[in-house]
């Protein structure tokens, strides 16, 4: 048994098959195959979290075992050892869209689950015909949360990408639509912590007066979130492409709208610096920092648009003498005031800094707002 395992760990480590990383979310793997599995029909490594999710799918689909804890025979070390990840990766990712997430080691679970689903179940990647959200046209009931009454109730969503539009409805009307929303404003954030929804999703844009306004949506369809997820991807991605025509697909994927750099809450007092620091949901989304009385605010209290150095930007730890001060201070500093800052601990304060301080000493780009 003990050389069994060996020659799996021989294996795990062939970098030319891709086994040193995980099939689904390319985490690397330990090579001394602690905590690392793999499903002994499909011929692939994963991480503990894949694999768990491969345990989901059935054994009539994927059969997994730990290269460590559990028992091998030599058929199955066999077939591992004839396979590998990177035959896997040509078979079951042969015509992965440009504007599909492929999942990381920290992404949402939901997004992890329907990418291996969609590989292994689905086979969505070895027939475009199955990628409907790449159609240009999706509708579906959601849930959504109320600007005042903050209920989620489902409303009727209709995305369009001829009619460069996303709207809704109330339930039971479909004649007039509640909002109307351009694609190219839009950006789709999973947020489910925040919601307290594992499938949950968070939609920006800019309506009429250019304020930021904020949904929060839910489906109770993994599957069904992530399609929609993908077909506003899929309109960012087709915008791009006709804006940058000259761009390889690389450099368009680089430039889709993905996660917030930092999000959590930080204290702040006014631009006086004597008033009592008051806590607030503080959101950096690209080079705009909003902040919010309440997480699922429909709109941020303010916006700080962060510039570079040479238009004058800082960030700096501590805030200036005579300053009230409080906890682990910093201060954002642009040409037009000052912001002074509190965080909790001083890893947060430093976590913040450092994305600060990262948008200040970089190259400002248009796009970047």
């Amino acid at each position: 048994m003990t050389s069994y395992k060996n020659r799996l760990l021989e294996c795990l480590k062939n970098e030319e098959l891709g086994n040193n990383i995980c099939a689904d979310c390319t985490v690397p793997l330990n090579t001394d195959g602690n905590d690392n599995w793999a499903s002994y029909n499909l011929g692939v490594f994963l991480c503990v979290n894949c694999a768990a999710i491969h345990r989901m799918l059935g054994a009539h689909l994927s059969r997994v075992k730990s290269i460590q804890l559990d028992q091998w025979n030599r058929d199955q070390v066999e077939f591992m050892e004839c396979h590998g990840n990177a035959p896997s990766w040509k078979y079951y990712e042969h015509i992965v869209p440009p504007c599909y997430r492929r999942p990381q080691e920290k992404d949402p679970q939901v997004l992890r689950e329907q990418w291996i689903r969609a590989k292994y179940e689905r086979l969505e990647f070895q027939d475009v015909s199955k990628q409907t959200y790449l159609t240009g046209k999706k509708t579906g009931m959601l849930f959504k949360r109320g600007r005042d009454d903050r209920r989620f109730l489902p409303r009727f969503f209709i995305l369009d990408e001829e009619k460069n539009s996303l709207v809704y409805y109330t339930k039971n009307d479909k004649k007039t639509p509640k909002a109307s929303i351009p694609l190219y404003k839009l950006k789709a954030v999973f947020v489910p912590d925040k919601i307290g929804n594992p499938n949950g999703v968070q939609l920006l844009y800019k309506d009429a007066d250019s304020s930021m306004r904020n949904l929060y949506l839910y489906s109770d369809s993994g599957k069904e979130i992530v399609e929609w997820y993908t077909a506003i991807r899929n309109a960012n991605y087709n915008m791009m492409k006709v804006a940058y025509p000259d761009r390889s697909d690389k450099e368009l994927q680089n430039g889709l709208l993905n996660d917030f750099s930092r999000e959590g809450w930080l204290c702040k007092t006014g631009p006086k610096g004597k008033e009592g620091y008051k806590k607030r949901w503080f959101t950096l989304d690209k080079r705009n920092l909003h902040y919010y009385n309440d997480p699922l605010d429909a709109f941020p209290i303010k916006t700080v648009a962060v510039g570079g150095k040479s238009d004058h930007f800082a960030c700096r730890q501590n805030v200036p003498p005579g300053i009230l001060d409080q906890g682990f201070s910093f201060t954002l500093v642009t040409p037009d005031r000052e912001f002074y800052l509190s965080a909790e601990t001083e890893t947060e304060r430093k976590q913040w800094m450092d994305a600060l301080c990262r948008l200040v000493n970089a190259p400002v780009n248009p796009q970047d707002y």
